[in-house]
């Protein structure tokens, strides 16, 4: 039998990463660890309890206090599982910060970018090392992490970019809702957009820089679309919910991607939905919706 599987999974008090956390301890072994994250430690500790007591779990289920813009936190989270564990086997970073529709895009920007992206920076950074054999490490995104949602003007920022060409992109763009440019240089108001793009670039990043050595050890880093999703984050953002799924259904099928094997090289590095890689240059700079976001 193989050694004991660790997992970790931020953002998993509530949603999908909820579900996540619980559709790994239901496919996992009674050996295996789930680590599930949140910076709330009741809402982390309530959140563990109900997985932990969830039907048809079979892993061990932690809570663990983790706040995501702490980069030493992470940093000191990473290296505690090299050293207890070997490293970790999967890795599914979800954390978000809640905006809403009828929200300044521009004062929420600091919280938005630092959940969103500082930390997806910092997962890939501190996590990718530390992924044994097998290891699997997704990044959750959106469809709308393709490029072509993005400016023309912008695209360069992020196309064949390193981690730290991404990095300096995405602070370029912090800098310039300040300074109040950004929709004059062609950043989209809605700061969904730009993040997600930025959140598959800087996977993307990785990925190449691994892409060999990875697939000969049956390791995959990808970002994954969930599709839509009914949860209390994206709810206030879609009239029509009729095609939304609950957080269950979307978790199955980046679960599925988690167990699948052998690793599919089509699928490394590239955002995935439903199993299927999305073509990195689709997609079309949003238009009405962003014309009705509060600057």
């Amino acid at each position: 039998m193989s050694d004991p599987r660790t997992a970790l999974v931020t953002g998993a008090n509530q949603g999908l990463g909820r579900a996540l956390a619980e559709g790994l301890a239901a496919r996992l072994r009674p050996a295996d660890l789930v680590l599930l994250t949140g910076r709330s430690e009741q809402r982390v500790t309530e959140a563990a309890r109900q997985v932990a007591r969830s039907a048809g779990t079979r892993g061990r289920v932690e809570g663990r206090v983790l706040d995501v813009t702490d980069a030493e936190a992470l940093a000191r989270l990473a290296d505690e599982l090299r050293q207890r564990h070997g490293g970790v086997d999967i890795v599914l970073s979800n954390a978000v910060a809640r905006l809403l529709p009828g929200e300044s895009q521009s004062e929420r920007a600091d919280e938005f970018i630092d959940v969103s992206n500082t930390a997806t920076h910092a997962v890939l950074r501190d996590f990718a090392p530390v992924l044994r054999p097998g290891g699997r490490l997704l990044v959750v995104a959106s469809s709308l992490g393709t490029l072509g949602h993005l400016d023309p003007r912008l695209r360069h920022l992020f196309d064949g970019a390193t981690l730290d060409q991404v990095e300096y992109a995405v602070e370029s763009w912090r800098a310039a809702i300040h300074h109040g440019t950004a929709e004059e240089a062609g950043w989209p108001r809605w700061l969904n957009v730009p993040s997600k793009v930025a959140q598959v670039a800087a996977v993307r990043a990785v990925a190449a820089e691994r892409r060999e050595r990875d697939l000969a050890a049956g390791i995959l880093i990808a970002s994954v679309c969930p599709g839509m999703v009914d949860t209390a984050t994206s709810r206030p953002w879609f009239g029509d919910y009729r095609e939304a799924r609950p957080p269950a259904v979307a978790a199955a099928d980046i679960l599925d991607l988690v167990f699948a094997e052998p690793v599919d090289p089509v699928l490394y590095g590239e955002l995935v939905r439903a199993g299927r890689p999305l073509d990195w240059y689709g997609g079309t700079p949003p238009t009405e919706q962003d014309r009705l976001l509060v600057p």
